[in-house]
């Protein structure tokens, strides 16, 4: 019965938490966020059967993404993976309201099945320094080897540390030691695309058609209205919402494709493969075996063969 009450205080939590983080992006869209619960809400694995990590659907913009871990680990131990996010510092980018807004950054690492998110009661002081001010989240609830971070104020994270816990096949035989490869993705910016197929603010704005620009229109918003002409007499208009910088004029002729604005976005997204090999202790026993044989048989070598020489001095061969 206590367990079903929690369950319930969890789930409505969680629920209430939902509620009130949609309703900041409603009311308060100035901050710019990389909605990584987006993804999460779409799709039930970050990774597309092409390797694509799900990310790059909305972020089409790619920037560099560096991942440090461990060559290999032992059972049961915690180690860090470290996603680097690189990009100039003080850098903005335009928020929902067209104003300038500093970057923000979120990383998705996708370990391999039996690997997770380290307890706190595991982390070293190190670790725990390392993460101040960084919540970690699994991707959902069955998938606790897909851990997410994000959105987090760029400049002061560019380096996000994982704690990683890894499996004991000794205690649970579905793992095995061996190598395992990690699927990693890191992103600082705002998107060109919702996962509706809309277009975000932040992205060059093209024409659909060709002709003369005939007028532009600015509304009490900021955002503008680009009228277009074609041959036939027909008038097209082309919305520009506030934030992109408008490159054309009145009179101006475009071609279908041609683009209205500059190009706003200042950020992307990038992915990379590592891998980590889960080492037995046993293996790395017999190594050290193997090398002190090597070298007893080595010594034992040099000794028989100085052996020998003095027998053959002795016998005066």
């Amino acid at each position: 019965m206590k367990g079903l009450k929690n369950q319930i205080m969890k789930k409505t939590s969680l629920f209430i938490c939902t509620l009130l983080f949609i309703s900041s992006i409603v009311f308060h869209p100035k901050i710019t966020f990389a909605y990584p619960f987006w993804a999460q809400q779409n799709y039930e694995s970050p990774r597309e059967a092409t390797g694509k990590i799900v990310c790059a659907n909305c972020h089409l913009a790619q920037m560099p993404t560096i991942a440090e871990v461990p060559q290999s680990v032992g059972a049961d131990s915690v180690f860090k993976a470290v996603v680097k996010i690189p990009y100039k510092n003080d850098l903005k980018e335009i928020g929902a309201d067209g104003s300038e807004v500093p970057l923000q950054v979120g990383a998705v690492v996708m370990l391999p099945d039996g690997f997770k998110l380290a307890p706190q009661e595991r982390w070293t002081e190190e670790i725990k320094k390392e993460t101040e001010g960084v919540y970690f989240t699994n991707y959902s609830e069955e998938k606790d080897n897909i851990i997410v971070v994000g959105p987090l104020p760029g400049d002061t994270n560019k380096e996000i540390v994982f704690p990683v816990l890894s499996p004991d096949p000794s205690t649970n035989k579905e793992y095995h030691y061996g190598k395992y490869s990690l699927h990693i993705g890191g992103n600082r910016g705002r998107g060109q695309v919702y996962p509706t197929g809309d277009k975000s603010n932040n992205v060059v704005f093209t024409s659909s058609s060709s002709g003369t620009i005939n007028s532009i229109e600015t509304i009490e918003d900021g955002s503008y209205k680009v009228n277009i002409e074609k041959e036939n007499g027909e008038i097209t208009t082309e919305a520009v919402p506030v934030g992109p910088q408008l490159i054309v004029k009145a009179q101006d002729k475009i071609n279908a494709g041609d683009p209205l604005t500059n190009d706003p976005n200042v950020g992307g997204f990038g992915q990379l493969d590592a891998e980590v090999v889960l080492q037995s202790p046993y293996r790395v026993i017999g190594l050290i075996a193997f090398f002190i044989g090597v070298g007893l048989t080595q010594i034992l070598l040099v000794l028989k063969k100085k052996q020998v020489e003095k027998v053959q001095a002795a016998e005066g061969i």
